[in-house]
């Protein structure tokens, strides 16, 4: 029987889904050499090549005399779902990784993503579609496992259906702990004022100020970009260091401090799931980091271990959501947008990094749902979500963290889908819509709108209570009915 491959290839204006993950996380980047091995009409590689991406590509269907070869990163998009061939596959897997200098981005259908055909017919390990071409659905575990098995190499989640292989451990752990890391911006937001005898060190104290505020403490020397410029004019990084607690007397270096051991402890405990390797095999940054913040690698585990294992009660997680200081709290849930996970507790921080280990990230996903008691964490995707007063809900993505499974609902075609309300309970006050959305909902309690809020959660329902009192909205605004504003 032969399956014609080449009709799986879609046209597309727009980057794949695996390539727009690894351009979000920066595995590909300016400086990067891309492969795509079975490339299929090659609008990924053209689009890179558009942002002055070094790109080229191969497929069995238009390039069967084009040789393959090596680069940065290689994307087997999509590729290994349509070989109906076990074996090949594992061929085709294999080659793909020899080809790959730093990382090899592989991606498949989940039988999560997408709809089987009413008139498929079974065949091999996989379905022969109405196109008459084969595929081979995966659950994200079947995918992770197949890799593992295959290279043995275990690979990270990106997103549902696509995973990255790392061929060096040090880049692996880097990514894994930068994933995790939340960037504190006010240091260095903040004038810088120096002294006349400083003041033509600014530009190296501000790179130096950077560094403390990435690495949450003062540099090694190997770590710093600007080592001897920085020496030559201070003298050295101790006297860098006591010049910067000048310029900033409050306790805001200490805060990054702080945020940088909670984020290394969030990275720890997630990597039990990804086989922590040996201290040796860190970088070097890392290393330096469980010596200083811990004073041991083991000890620096112990501690990331009782953190997990807290995650792992249900009692544990209600009351940190009942104590957490951010989000919407609910007898059942805590909501809170995407934005802000970092700044949960470390407990709830991993609680919802197990979620991003089986699944990657949901990138269209602006609000997380921690379910209290249940084991669950739900990505939900509102449209629209600055621009609508109230957005309706596109999407939930459902991870069971104690089953594994993952549920995909869509409310994009229904008549009546859930809406938001208060969004303002969702962030910060930090986020450049918050007076706006806080405003509304001001207003919506003085006129008595979310009074009885039975129903309302639902579009029709709050256009129906919107049209009984005589209110519309527009923008984020509150207008009588019948007059223009």
């Amino acid at each position: 029987m032969i399956i014609p491959r080449h009709r799986t290839a879609i046209p597309r204006n727009k980057f794949s889904l695996p390539i727009k993950l690894a351009l979000n996380d920066q595995i590909i980047n300016p400086s990067s050499t891309v492969f795509d091995y079975g490339c299929g009409k090659g609008t990924d590689v053209a689009l890179l090549k558009q942002k002055g991406i070094k790109c080229s590509g191969w497929d069995p269907a238009e390039d069967i005399e084009r040789p393959c070869i090596t680069a940065d990163v290689v994307n087997l998009g999509y590729v290994i779902n349509v070989i109906e061939e076990p074996q090949e596959r594992i061929e085709t897997l294999k080659n793909a990784l020899t080809m790959a200098k730093h990382a090899l981005i592989v991606s498949a259908l989940t039988d999560k993503e997408t709809n089987r055909a009413a008139y498929a017919v079974k065949h091999g390990d996989g379905i022969i579609t109405s196109r008459g071409t084969f595929q081979k659905f995966y659950t994200q575990v079947e995918l992770k496992d197949f890799i593992k098995k295959t290279l043995g190499n275990e690979p990270i989640s990106a997103g549902l259906g696509v995973v990255y292989v790392f061929r060096d451990e040090a880049d692996k752990q880097l990514f894994l702990a930068t994933r995790v890391r939340r960037i504190n911006y006010d240091i260095y937001k903040r004038p810088i004022l120096l002294e006349d005898r400083y003041r033509e060190a600014k530009e190296v104290i501000e790179k130096f100020v950077k560094k403390i505020e990435y690495l949450g403490r003062i540099p090694k020397e190997d770590e710093f970009e600007a080592t001897e410029e920085l020496k030559s004019k201070l003298g050295s990084f101790t006297k860098a260091f006591k010049l910067v607690k000048h310029i900033f007397p409050d306790n805001l270096i200490e805060q990054r401090r702080e945020q940088r051991i909670n984020d290394l402890l969030v990275y720890l405990a997630l990597s039990h799931f990804q086989s922590r390797p040996p201290f040796e095999l860190l970088p070097k940054t890392l290393q330096y980091d469980m010596r200083i913040f811990f004073g041991s690698y083991s000890k620096a585990c112990e501690r990331a271990d009782v953190l997990l294992f807290q995650a792992g009660k249900s009692e544990a997680i209600d009351i940190a959501c009942q104590q957490s200081k951010i989000g919407k709290l609910l007898p059942d849930d805590l909501y809170m947008h995407r934005n802000y996970i970092e700044h949960l507790s470390p407990i709830l921080r991993i609680y919802v990094g197990c979620a991003q280990v089986l699944v990657g990230e949901i990138t269209d996903a602006n609000i997380v749902k921690i379910h209290r008691r249940t084991g669950k964490v739900s990505y939900l995707t509102y449209g629209d979500f600055d621009k609508k007063a109230h957005p309706s809900l596109d999407e939930v993505i459902t991870i069971n963290l104690r089953t594994l499974e993952i549920h995909k609902r869509s409310y994009r075609e229904s008549e009546n889908p859930p809406i938001l309300h208060r969004k303002e309970t969702f962030v910060l006050p930090d986020y450049p819509p918050y007076e706006k959305f806080k405003k509304l909902t001001d207003k919506e309690e003085e006129l008595g709108l979310l009074d009885n809020p039975s129903g309302i959660g639902f579009q029709k329902q709050w256009e129906d209570r919107l049209l009984q009192q005589g209110y519309k909205i527009r923008g984020h605004q509150l207008a009588i009915r019948g007059h223009h504003t």
